[in-house]
């Protein structure tokens, strides 16, 4: 069993995006939505072929098909989707931002904070509020600012891990004075 921390996992998801956001602004919007057309696609099909070559059939899978649909258009169509893409990304580091101004807040508990470490996470916030309105009005500056944001996102979030998360006390029992394991708020075990 390894312990994965979710601040880890938040900032490659974060790094990878920020990277294909910025280096390929014009075609991400598209492979984007393309990728997560296929990501409806593949279950469908898997649900719709587990219903067919079943001995008995149950309930038609209409979820299934739904998702098929729907994964199908998000690949024929997937310039139709990019512009609302660039709204779900900015409300994304809309929270990103949200979410590290809270952890750095809820830092302040067992330690010190200095107030330069709020910077990137309003800045992250302000990205995350341009890119939901858009004043550019292209989308490939906006995947641009998103990815920069993305980016920033990732390196604060791994400075606020090496920082302060690791340095989060443990929660201990009351009755034996004991640390408990797995009591760490951002960490998930994997088996």
């Amino acid at each position: 069993m390894k312990q994965i921390s979710y601040s880890f996992l938040r900032m490659v998801c974060a790094l990878i995006l920020g990277l294909i956001l910025v280096l390929f602004p014009n075609e991400a919007g598209n492979y984007l939505v393309i990728t997560v057309g296929v990501a409806f696609l593949l279950p469908s099909l898997l649900g719709l072929v587990a219903y067919w070559t079943r001995q008995v059939h149950g309930r038609f899978p209409i979820e299934a098909v739904g998702s098929l649909l729907f994964g199908l258009w998000l690949v024929v169509m997937p310039g139709f989707f990019a512009d609302f893409l660039t709204f779900v990304l900015g409300f994304i580091l809309l929270m990103g931002g949200v979410q590290q101004v809270a952890a750095l807040m809820a830092a302040r508990s067992w330690m010190a904070v200095p107030a330069g470490f709020f910077v990137v996470p309003v800045l992250i916030l302000l990205a995350g509020l341009l890119a939901l309105f858009n004043p550019t009005g292209t989308r490939s500056t906006a995947f641009i600012i998103i990815g920069i944001a993305s980016l920033l996102y990732a390196f604060s979030e791994l400075l606020n891990w090496l920082k302060f998360t690791r340095r989060r006390p443990q929660a201990s029992d009351p009755t034996s004075g004991k640390r408990l394991q797995g009591e760490v708020e951002d960490a998930e075990i994997i088996e």
